[in-house]
């Protein structure tokens, strides 16, 4: 058997094994805490609480790990472990951290200023999280199933140039209606990359409709003209599809600030609380 026929399968036992082991971790968490309710108080001061509120640290810098993987590869640093495995822990220690944040205090309700900052800030970086999760999922499945175009996000600029270039160079030697059509409503379009809504549902972003107008001209043009229009069609088409990606692919940038940050200052407010409890 080929590595590209077993390879799938072993990205699906690695991801039911991770799911086994965080699904089981979960329920061993919530028994725990069950067990120790039963017997009194859990709270931030006793020693369950202490418990939960270390393991729910070690979790959140072993799920902050991942990032220094991702920033170790782009300097040529190799780091013990797969990619996919760094992201399984990733996902599933910060999931656990906010349950285990939440055992720490008893599931009841912060009461000083930087309890509450730890409490909104946790449940902010772990939603984030999986809000990015599911974006990193669904976008490169919609961008490869609904365009004929894959295209870097940090060419694209420089691809929009290239396109609009030889968009103005078919044209200079067009007829005068292709000419018209273009200056009107195709050379505004080329001009840069362009983000649309649009694209978050309907990833061709209602291409064809906006070629009705390069439709309606093709019937009154000669046959050389006609294939002119065409390759400006194509064109025209090649940066709907750029705007495409541009759009969802600035998404995915965008999530980083949203997710980024407040994981720093998260892992830092975390640090400060175990300062605190340990010198105070």
């Amino acid at each position: 058997m080929s590595l590209a026929t077993r390879r799938p399968k072993d990205l699906a036992r690695e991801r039911r094994r991770w799911i086994a082991a965080g699904l089981a971790a979960i329920t061993a968490s919530v028994v725990a805490f069950a067990l120790n309710a039963t017997l009194g108080e859990v709270s931030p001061a006793n020693v369950w609480g202490m418990t939960y509120g270390i393991l729910a640290a070690v979790l959140l810098v072993a799920a902050a790990l991942y990032g220094v993987r991702r920033r170790a590869m782009k300097t040529g640093t190799r780091l013990a472990g797969r990619t996919r495995s760094w992201l399984w822990l990733h996902v599933w220690g910060g999931g656990l951290f906010l349950l285990l944040v939440s055992m720490h205090s008893g599931f009841a309700w912060p009461t000083g200023a930087l309890t509450w900052w730890l409490f909104l800030l946790a449940w902010w970086t772990v939603l984030s999280g999986f809000l990015g999760l599911s974006l990193q999922s669904w976008i490169p499945r919609v961008l490869s199933s609904g365009l004929s175009l894959e295209v870097n996000y940090e060419r694209i600029p420089a691809l929009v140039d290239e396109v609009r270039s030889k968009a103005e160079a078919l044209v200079s030697g067009a007829d005068s209606a292709i000419s018209e059509l273009y200056r009107k409503s195709l050379a505004p379009e080329l001009a840069a990359p362009r983000r649309r809504f649009a694209y978050f549902s309907d990833i061709t972003g209602g291409i064809r409709s906006r070629l009705t107008e390069v439709d309606y001209l093709r019937r009154f043009l000669p046959a050389d003209e006609k294939r002119k229009l065409t390759e400006l069609e194509k064109l025209f088409r090649a940066k709907l599809e750029m705007d495409a990606h541009y759009t969802l692919q600035r998404a995915l940038r965008w999530w980083l600030y949203l997710h980024v940050p407040t994981s720093l200052v998260l892992l830092g407010l975390v640090v400060l609380h175990v300062w605190t409890v340990l010198y105070y």
